[in-house]
């Protein structure tokens, strides 16, 4: 007598995590809501999807998700278990998109799971950086396959993650999945998804997907050419289509778009003529957040099409404005002279513009980063400055150098989150190093400067709430939360028993009070801090405009002007940069 449906169906639980990392005090970073989406949690939830719908383990096999986003959600580990034990013990655990300083939280979480005998697998940057980079394995990566925990380094497109599954469900997870020469095509693959209630859980209800990966340049710094490779992999404008249409189908219309430089997205242009179309010609609603470089105003209808197809903000890594710097960690696309135009065609195009800055390189002193913030604030009319600490990360050429030379870095991945100072530096002491990283931070987020972004602002695009928003945000995170704004959110919690292992669990007697009185401290501070922003907004509302003519950042560059630039002379390397741009501009 043949077995009925009911008797031979199996479940399978997929739980899908993306790892927070720890505080300095041990505690998991997390959230009410978090503030940058997980591109790597939707792409492999959407590839998860594929493997459902096609039955990679058999039409017996039941396959169910569980995506979770640990910076906003608490992972309960004890639950998570008892649903795979109910299954027979029938899933997988994947720790998906770990960076290195997720790295040990990572670990923590897949050795409880190994205690409970559940399969796990870690993947991400930091064991494909790792592998790509360096001549053996390093420790770290051993001990976890020593404690039984399978690593993936590369890509799981080209239905990878059906051999995983498969794998997983027979329990013949190997200790290595090395894919690092063999990176996929994205064209035609299942795109990025997350439901609704993932993306709530972000400021904003932002959600995003890469329309390409790889980067074609060489920054010693990224790790972005090593992992991703430096040719570029685009998904196709029907891909990108149907990305838009299914999450404004669930009430999401915020895209941030995570390709490192979607300027370099070979197929930009075609993408960007279907954007245009869905809002020009059918009146869908959505904007995007994009990554580019400092050239892109140079690629002809780029920042034209930029606008039209719904980009309203826009992260340059800007990185240094001392042309040697920037030759030294070979960023030679990075031009000064085209710093101010650059920022100024965005402007015009009603985008707001973020920029990242980063303090620690060869040449770098506290007063060479003071002198250099200034003229930033003079000179250049960027609105969100954000900075970060030089960190050699694993899968950069910069970690590699100081790797194969022996030179003694921080052994703690944790500490890899461009916060915190991971190896020597030749002029200032990693004390007086991190002071000037904080102090940056003072520099640029002042009264008087925020006052100036904002008026620049009203002048572009009659929105200075909009830039005092975003300035109030980046700087309170520092401020008050001590952490970075892109690992920042709004209302900080923090569990007592989430504490990193080797670390005392403190006393509920003294862990909630504390707790308690730190969170007034943090939102009585806010609150001062937010009447201050406010009194500069509505000051910048009520002056007129057309008296605030005399802001050089806002001014065309020409031969009259160039002396009067300081970022054009400071140094020998900008002189030389400012000669070469007089002899272009007297062709």
């Amino acid at each position: 007598m043949p077995l009925t449906n009911q008797a031979i169906n199996k479940i399978f639980h997929l739980i899908l995590i993306k790892p927070s990392h720890y505080d300095d005090d041990g505690y998991v970073i997390q959230w009410v809501k978090s503030t940058m989406p997980s591109n790597t949690l939707a792409a492999l939830n959407g590839l998860a999807l594929d493997c459902i719908k096609r039955q990679v383990l058999g039409d017996n096999v039941e396959i169910r998700i569980t995506a979770i986003d640990e910076t906003n959600t608490r992972i309960k580990v004890k639950n998570l278990v008892r649903l795979i034990k109910e299954s027979d013990g029938l899933g997988l655990v994947g720790l998906a998109g770990v960076q290195s300083n997720q790295f040990p939280r990572a670990v923590d979480l897949a050795k409880q799971f190994r205690e409970a005998d559940i399969q796990v697998c870690i993947g991400g940057f930091h064991v494909s950086g790792c592998i790509a980079m360096l001549p053996e394995i390093t420790d770290d990566l051993q001990s976890a396959m020593d404690a039984g925990i399978s690593l993936f380094a590369g890509e799981l497109e080209d239905n990878r993650l059906d051999e995983l599954l498969r794998a997983a469900y027979h329990r013949k997870l190997k200790p290595l999945y090395d894919y690092m020469s063999d990176l996929p095509a994205l064209n035609g693959e299942p795109t990025p998804f997350l439901p609704t209630a993932q993306i709530k859980r972000v400021a904003g209800s932002r959600t995003t997907f890469d329309a390409g990966r790889g980067c074609p340049f060489l920054c010693s710094f990224c790790t972005i050419i090593n992992v991703q490779g430096r040719k570029s992999r685009n998904r196709t404008a029907e891909d990108v289509e149907h990305i838009i249409r299914t999450n404004i189908d669930q009430g999401i219309n915020s895209f941030f778009i995570t390709d490192d430089n979607f300027a370099r997205n070979q197929d930009w242009e075609t993408i960007y003529d279907r954007l245009i179309s869905l809002r020009e010609v059918q009146g869908l609603r959505f904007s995007l957040f994009i990554q580019v470089d400092t050239m892109c105003h140079k690629i002809p209808h780029f920042i034209e099409k930029s606008q039209r197809a719904g980009v309203k903000r826009v992260f340059i890594g800007l990185e240094n404005i001392n042309p040697d710097t920037l030759k030294q960690a070979r960023k030679g696309q990075n031009r000064i002279t085209e710093y101010r135009a650059m920022f100024q065609a965005w402007h015009n195009a009603g985008a707001l513009t973020y920029a990242g800055y980063i303090l620690g390189f060869p040449n770098d002193t506290p007063a060479t980063i003071e002198r250099d913030i200034k003229i930033i604030q003079r000179e250049i009319p960027v609105d969100i400055l954000q900075f970060f600490i030089l960190t050699p990360l694993p899968g950069s050429e910069d970690h590699k150098k100081l790797y194969e030379a022996g030179v003694p870095m921080d052994p703690d991945y944790n500490n890899y989150d461009t916060e915190h100072v991971i190896t020597a530096h030749p002029h200032m002491s990693a004390d007086e190093l991190k002071k000037i990283y904080y102090k940056a931070w003072d520099l640029y987020y002042s009264p008087e400067h925020v006052m100036t972004m904002m008026r620049r602002a009203a002048i572009w695009c009659n929105k200075p709430k909009r830039v005092m928003r975003k300035a109030f945000f980046y700087y309170a995170c520092i401020k008050l939360e001590g952490k970075h704004p892109l690992e920042g959110g709004v209302i900080r919690r923090k569990y007592r028993r989430d504490r990193r292992p080797g670390l005392p669990l403190e006393n509920p007697l003294l862990f909630y009070p504390a707790y308690i009185g730190e969170m007034l401290v943090k939102y009585s501070r806010f609150l001062v801090m937010q009447m201050q922003y406010k009194r500069i907004l509505k000051q910048v509302e009520n002056e007129d405009q057309s008296c605030n003519n005399e802001d050089i950042a806002m001014q065309a560059v020409n031969n009259d002007e160039i002396n009067q630039l300081e970022m054009y002379s400071f140094t020998e390397a900008a002189r030389i940069s400012t000669d070469k741009l007089r002899r272009r501009q007297a062709v």
